[in-house]
């Protein structure tokens, strides 16, 4: 239905700007919009109904996996302080993004290898790491960081799986964080994403796709944990046997595309 994991778009809504006007309270961080209580429950509720009538509004699903994470937050948080990689993750904040990563030095790398993998998906896809919203509506600065690391990390999860970004693969991937990760977002994907596909789609998706990526994002390493930066020069299957992963049913790719950036 939608990618859970939002891009830049060039639609700005004027609901969240009005609502900050009521908080009063100072940002914590460049680009932070301070919500009390009331006013994120009500984005949350417009933010969801507004991303079901236009899944490509990358802002209101932006403001809708901020404004219902919850818990799930600081679980995630302490999962990372909980692990070595995780621990220099939250202490460095490395960014995913054209100026951060090298692609031209990974495209460089030894077929099999990470870095050289993730160009590869890239450029089969069309997708570009550059797109991803920056979180406004959580209040902890480390938690907005955590999100953030979540967002800029979600093509990567594409990456390992080996799946594309047609709305089958997207939903898999969504089932995959939400029993890996437990973002609430994925979930309301997972669920109201079907409504809009075909039954011989939907019917594979939950006979092929649900149940591998139940089991193994379960069972897999909490991907949060994982400083991929590390790891570009590493084979691909060596870090899959790592992590507990293991391949989902081939999925359907499109025709490649050349390296573009999405609205």
């Amino acid at each position: 239905m939608f990618d859970a994991v939002p891009r830049l778009t060039a639609l700005d809504s004027d609901l969240p700007g009005c609502l900050s006007l009521l908080s009063g309270v100072a940002p914590a961080y460049p680009g932070h919009i301070p919500l009390t209580r009331f006013e994120n429950a009500f984005l949350a509720v417009g933010s969801g109904l507004m991303s079901l009538a236009d899944p490509y509004r990358g802002d209101m699903i932006s403001a809708l996996g901020e404004t219902t994470a919850g818990p799930a937050l600081p679980r995630l948080r302490d999962i990372m302080l909980h692990s070595s990689e995780g621990r220099r993750i939250l202490k460095q904040r490395p960014r995913i993004n054209t100026k951060t990563v090298d692609l031209d030095a990974l495209a460089k790398l030894p077929e099999g290898t990470f870095g050289r993998t993730y160009v590869n998906w890239l450029e089969r896809t069309g997708v570009t790491p550059d797109t991803r919203e920056p979180v406004r509506y959580i209040d902890d600065p480390e938690l907005a960081y955590v999100m953030q690391r979540y967002r800029e990390c979600h093509d990567l999860y594409h990456t390992i799986t080996n799946f594309s970004v047609n709305r089958e693969s997207e939903l898999a991937v969504k089932v995959f964080e939400f029993a890996n990760l437990g973002l609430p977002l994925a979930a309301f994907s997972a669920i109201f994403g079907p409504l809009a596909m075909s039954a011989k789609k939907r019917h594979r998706l939950f006979s092929e796709y649900v149940p591998w990526a139940l089991r193994c994002g379960s069972s897999a390493r909490c991907l949060i944990t994982v400083y991929w930066e590390e790891r570009w020069e590493q084979n691909v299957e060596e870090m899959k046997k790592e992590f507990g992963l293991w391949d989902a049913p081939p999925a359907r790719w499109p025709k490649p595309k050349s390296l573009t950036k999405q609205n």
